[in-house]
C-alpha cells in the first residue's frame, strides 16, 4: 500500500439529526493472522465457494525490479481458516477478472499472441479441489499489439490506439459481456458477446454499423432474468473532428442486445444532459438511474431517472431532481461558485418497496512528473477517491434525499484500501472507511473533521445514512485491535446472512475480519 502521506477525511453532519453509535448494529470477527510470502501483490478478486468459505486470487511480484510472476489463490473456510494456497506460476498474463460457480474456479486473461498477431480472451479453470487447471480460448481478435487495451478511464477514453476492450459482470457475476473494437484504416470493427458463468457463448453481435460516427465505451450492464438480452451503457463519442467549446463531444446511451439484434436508447434533451447512468433490471422492469447536468460542460445538477419498456427500450417516465441546498450546503459549505463532477457509480440496491438507493464517488487521475533520488525525472500518476454521493429515490423516480460525504483520498498503486464499500439494509445505508483518524473534530456549519493520524495501522469507521437521509457514525474497529490495514473497497458481500468480509495484508501478514449485521 502507497498512500500519500497527507490524507484527510471530512464529513459534514447535521447534529439536529444526529444518532448515536449504538443505532448502528455491527459486530467483527478477526481470524487468524498468517504468515504471507509475498510481500508485494494486489487482490484481483474475491469470492465464495459455495459452502461458506472464501477463495481469493492475488497477482504477486518480486525481483530488485518487481515484476508480476504469478497468482496466488488462497482458500479459507467458514471460520476464516486458511485450508489451502496455491501457487499458479504464470508470467506476462494479464488476469481480467474471477469468479466461482459450479464447483470451479473461474480465471479470465487477455493476451497478446505474438505468432497470430491476435488478442485471446482465455479462461483457465480448475475444481476449487486439487486445484489443476485447463485453459480454453474464448474469442481471438487479429490486431496488432496496443498500449492497454484494458485501460478505462471515465473521462478522456482514447480510441486511437487501434484496439480497445472491455469486460463487464453484473453483481452477481452470473453472466458477462465482452466488447470488442479493432480499427485500422477503413477496416472498423465492433462486437459484443454475451456469455453466461458456463462461458456458454448465448449472443456473438456485429456493432460495427454504430461505431461509423461514434465510438463507444461501456461502463454498466445489468441482464434479464433469463440472461438472454444484455442492457448496456456507456457513453457514445461523435466523431466530429471539430467541437465548438460549447459543444458535447459524447451522449449516454442506452443499447440493448440479443438474439434478434442490437436496440439503442438515448435521454438527452435540451437543456437536460444525461451523467453517468447504470441500468437497474427489477423483476419485469427496467430502470435507468443517475445524474444530469444543465449545461454542456463536465458538471451534474441532478438526480435522474428512466423506466423504460424492456422491449422496445420505450421511455415509459422520468424524472429529473435538482441537488437541494441542502446537499450543495453538505458538499461545499458556504462557499459558492463550486460545481460537481467526476462522479462514478459504485453500487446500487432496489429495496422491496421499489425504493432505489445509489452511491457514488468523485474519481479522477492526475498525472505529474517529479526528481527521483538519483535526480532522474519520473512520471506519476494518482488516483483520486474523493467526495460520496449517496441518494434515495422512490419507487415513482422522485427524489427522497441526497446525501454527500466529504472525503479525500490519493493512492499511486494499490486502490483497495481507499476508497470504501457499502451495504443497505432495511432502508439504511452503511459505508465502511478505513482511516488513520482517531476521534472526529466537531468544525462550523455542523461538520466533522477526521485528522490524519500518525500509527501505521487504520481504524474502521462506519458512517450510517438512515432511510430518512440522517447521518451517524462509529469507530467499528479500533487500529489496536486490527493491526492490519483492511481493503475496505474490495469487500466480499452475504446478503443472505447479513455479513461482509474483509482482506487485511501489510507485507508478509495477512488476515479475514468478518463484519457482521445483528
Amino acid at each position: 500500500m502507497n498512500f500519500r502521506k497527507r490524507f484527510s477525511l471530512l464529513f459534514f453532519f447535521a447534529v439536529s439529526c444526529a444518532m448515536t453509535a449504538q443505532d448502528i448494529p455491527f459486530d467483527f470477527t478477526i481470524g487468524e493472522k498468517y504468515n504471507d510470502r509475498y510481500k508485494f501483490s494486489n487482490l484481483l478478486t474475491i469470492s465464495e465457494d459455495g459452502t461458506g468459505g472464501t477463495f481469493l486470487v492475488r497477482s504477486y511480484y518480486s525481483g530488485i525490479v518487481l515484476k508480476p510472476k504469478g497468482y496466488f489463490i488462497e482458500h479459507y473456510d467458514a471460520n476464516m481458516q486458511l485450508i489451502n494456497e496455491y501457487n499458479y506460476k504464470l508470467r506476462d498474463a494479464n488476469l481480467v477478472n474471477g469468479y466461482v460457480a459450479n464447483g470451479q474456479i473461474y480465471l479470465i486473461f487477455l493476451n497478446y499472441d505474438h505468432e497470430a498477431f491476435a488478442y485471446e480472451y482465455s479462461v483457465h479453470r480448475s475444481p476449487l479441489s486439487g486445484m489443476n487447471f485447463t485453459k480454453e480460448s474464448l474469442l481471438k481478435i487479429s490486431s496488432q499489439e496496443v498500449s492497454n487495451p484494458l485501460d478505462k478511464n471515465y473521462y478522456n477514453r482514447n480510441f486511437s490506439s487501434g484496439f480497445t476492450t472491455s469486460v463487464l459482470f453484473n453483481a452477481k457475476k452470473n453472466a458477462f459481456v465482452i466488447s470488442t473494437h479493432f480499427k485500422k484504416g477503413k477496416n472498423n470493427q465492433h462486437f459484443i458477446y454475451l456469455f453466461n458463468a458456463n462461458l456458454q457463448k448465448i449472443i456473438a453481435h456485429d456493432f460495427s454499423a454504430e461505431v461509423e460516427e461514434k465510438n463507444y465505451a461501456f461502463e454498466n450492464v445489468a441482464f434479464s432474468n433469463n440472461w438472454e438480452e444484455a442492457y448496456i451503457v456507456g457513453k457514445a463519442y461523435f466523431k466530429k473532428r471539430r467541437f465548438q467549446t460549447t459543444e458535447r463531444k459524447f451522449q449516454y446511451e442506452l443499447i440493448k442486445i440479443s438474439r434478434s439484434g442490437a436496440q439503442t436508447q438515448t435521454f438527452d434533451v435540451p437543456g437536460k444532459f444525461s451523467e453517468a447512468l447504470i441500468p437497474i433490471v427489477k423483476g419485469e422492469n427496467l430502470l435507468c438511474v443517475g445524474f444530469y447536468a444543465n449545461r454542456k460542460d463536465n458538471r451534474y445538477n441532478g438526480l435522474a431517472y428512466f423506466n423504460i419498456n424492456p422491449r422496445t427500450l420505450t421511455v415509459n417516465s422520468k424524472k429529473y431532481s435538482p441537488f437541494s441546498e441542502q446537499f450543495m450546503m453538505d458538499k461545499f459549505g458556504r462557499e459558492e461558485d463550486k460545481v460537481i463532477k467526476d462522479l462514478v457509480f459504485k453500487n446500487v440496491d432496489v429495496a422491496n418497496d421499489g425504493s432505489i438507493h445509489f452511491n457514488a464517488e468523485e474519481y479522477f487521475v492526475t498525472r505529474s512528473v517529479q526528481a527521483n533520488s538519483s535526480g532522474g525525472r519520473l512520471k506519476v500518476t494518482r488516483y483520486h477517491h474523493n467526495d460520496i454521493v449517496s441518494a434515495k429515490l422512490s419507487a415513482a423516480g422522485d427524489m427522497l434525499w441526497a446525501r454527500n460525504i466529504n472525503k479525500a483520498e490519493v493512492t499511486q498503486t494499490d486502490g483497495a484500501y481507499a476508497s470504501y464499500s457499502s451495504y443497505t439494509k432495511d432502508g439504511n445505508t452503511y459505508f465502511f472507511i478505513s482511516t488513520s483518524a482517531e476521534n472526529p473534530q466537531l468544525m462550523s456549519g455542523d461538520r466533522l473533521l477526521f485528522k490524519q493520524g500518525f500509527s501505521r495501522n487504520r481504524n474502521v469507521f462506519v458512517i450510517k445514512l438512515d432511510e430518512n437521509g440522517h447521518l451517524s457514525y462509529k469507530k467499528l474497529i479500533d487500529d489496536n485491535e486490527a493491526r492490519l490495514p483492511l481493503m475496505v473497497s474490495s469487500p466480499l458481500v452475504n446478503r443472505l446472512e447479513n455479513k461482509i468480509l474483509f482482506y487485511a495484508k501489510r507485507g508478509s501478514k495477512k488476515q479475514l475480519v468478518k463484519v457482521s449485521l445483528n
